[in-house]
């Protein structure tokens, strides 16, 4: 079991976070190579010079983690940071963690069992009539119901599960109202469920926090319903996370007229199981209710544990050899340590510098590419 946090790590752990070029890969690579976010931040200079940053990188300061604090403390809502002993087991055992967590409501709700619903935002009535049909059943059967407050599925999926634990998750801010019609619904939600962003207050949803967002959905959940998915929908980008997480996806048919069913019946081709109703879900699940919501995971404090010693195990050549691996195509992971020929720590280490510099970008399915 895991010790607890002690404060100055939590609130560097906030920083860290917060820390320019630092999302939730480069946070969990950190803190294995340094052992604790205090450390971790004593080396972001360092790093990001080595990894060719023509400036110096920054790096959230305490008073801006205090100034995060307080503005959650005024809106009444909680921050939970990856190692507290009440941060959802889900999230906690993701590859990689989620850093930080705001919460708006319950957090007592995240750790009960959850099944995603998401689907179109120009759903169709009947869309919106199952996916409502689906998430009231299921908070009978006592499930929470994740989604992410967009318009048509979410909205039908939220409204459904006000009584019995609505989860919605927000691609800006936890305090920030997206989109504005559903202003009465979030705040319903804030009163009766709970409200999470990874997020800092006060941001607006951007289009690049909506694979966080989504991450974040399939990670709270046992399994994924989709509820009318174009073929270029976010929903299936939902879909491809709980996949990589480990969890069930299961997909609504729809008509083969209907260009909004397009991706939700390909899931179903590909080998989703097809659902029409609450029990099919439950039926369908690998382990219903057995799996365990404390899922064996990396300790989340190591003290002052570090692994510094494989920076000092590679020189330019090893570093140039990744480069040359890479592009402005994104490339698998895997594919980036056999074109340059370097151990999978040193390639590792060697994209961590990178990012630290605003040289890498990482795609979902952990491809990356030279910016």
């Amino acid at each position: 079991m895991s010790a607890p946090l002690p404060e100055t790590e939590r609130i560097a752990r906030l920083r860290l976070a917060r820390s320019e070029n630092v999302g939730p890969v480069t946070f969990r690579d950190l803190l294995q190579h340094c052992g604790n976010a205090v450390a971790a931040i004593d080396a972001l200079p360092d790093l990001a010079a080595r990894g060719g940053a023509k400036r110096a990188i920054k790096v959230a300061s305490i008073e801006e983690a205090d100034a995060e604090m307080s503005r959650l403390g005024r809106l009444g809502a909680r921050l939970l940071v990856w190692g507290d002993a009440d941060f959802p087991p889900r999230l906690a055992v993701l590859d990689p963690p989620a850093p930080v967590i705001s919460v708006i409501g319950s957090t007592e709700l995240l750790a009960r069992p959850s099944i995603a619903i998401v689907g179109s935002r120009n759903a169709s009535a009947a869309g919106r009539k199952i996916a409502g049909d689906i998430a009231k059943d299921l908070g009978t059967e006592g499930f929470a119901v994740v989604s992410g407050l967009a318009r048509g599925i979410d909205t039908a999926a939220h409204r459904a599960s006000l009584s019995t634990g609505a989860i919605a998750v927000l691609a800006g801010g936890v305090d920030i109202v997206y989109p504005e019609e559903n202003r009465e619904l979030q705040t319903s939600i804030a009163e009766t469920g709970a409200l999470v962003s990874e997020m800092t207050p006060g941001t607006s949803p951007q289009a690049r926090h909506f694979p966080r967002r989504n991450r974040l959905i399939s990670g709270l959940a046992l399994a994924v319903v989709v509820v009318e998915a174009a073929h270029r929908s976010g929903s299936l980008i939902t879909a491809r996370f709980a996949l990589e997480q480990g969890r069930d996806v299961f997909a609504v048919p729809g008509s083969p007229l209907d260009p909004r069913a397009g991706g939700s019946n390909r899931l179903i081709k590909d080998g989703a199981p097809l659902v029409e109703t609450a029990e099919d879900v439950i039926a369908a699940l690998a382990t219903p209710l057995g799996r365990s919501l404390r899922e064996p995971g990396p300790n989340a404090y190591d003290g002052d544990k570090s692994n510094m010693t494989v920076f000092r195990q590679f020189d330019d050549s090893a570093r140039d050899s990744v480069l040359a691996a890479l592009g402005p195509t994104p490339t698998p992971l895997d594919e980036i340590v056999r074109q340059s020929g370097v151990s999978v720590p040193v390639v590792r280490a060697i994209l961590l510098e990178l990012e630290l510099a605003g040289r890498l970008h990482r795609d979902p399915g952990d491809r990356l590419s030279l910016i």
